[in-house]
């Protein structure tokens, strides 16, 4: 059960690792550039080159059912679903095939606003709630996804 991280923009990388190590879990840390990962048998660092959204393709082609993803990219967080791979923000809140139409609205229409000029703002700063949070969430899936494994 691997945990893929769409990690350009990822700020819970450390608490990542800790849970990965925790439950010896395998960790692909898919970027569009290098980045400072730890020496570590079980984080593997891929980068890779290209477009836009070469880092969301190489993990959506690869997150299956029981795989674990965590990026905050809606679009990607709903490709990860319907190969029924879980997927958590960065913020400890999970995507689901029930509430992933209402954020890909949600983010449209912010899209919406920006380009007009109407809305500037970006996402609120992570905090440490939202730390722990993440932190419980990530706990609870991997528990989750482990017991889906053991019934099959």
């Amino acid at each position: 059960m691997p945990l893929y991280v769409d990690a350009d923009a990822c700020p819970v990388k450390d608490e990542l690792y800790r849970v990965a190590r925790r439950y010896e879990l395998k960790v692909f840390v898919v970027a569009n550039a290098p980045l400072r990962v730890p020496t570590d048998e079980l984080i593997e660092l891929v980068v890779v080159s290209g477009g836009f959204d070469v880092a969301d393709d190489w993990i959506a082609e690869r997150a299956v059912k029981g795989d674990i993803v965590i990026t905050s990219d809606i679009p990607l967080a709903g490709r990860c679903l319907e190969s029924g791979a879980r997927v958590l923000g960065p913020k400890g809140f999970e995507f689901t095939e029930d509430a992933i139409g209402d954020a890909l609205a949600t983010r449209a229409l912010h899209d919406m606003l920006r380009q007009s000029g109407a809305f500037t703002g970006g996402p609120s700063p992570l905090v440490k709630a939202d730390r722990s949070r993440f932190l419980a969430k990530l706990d609870e899936l991997v528990h989750a996804a482990r017991r889906d494994l053991r019934r099959r």
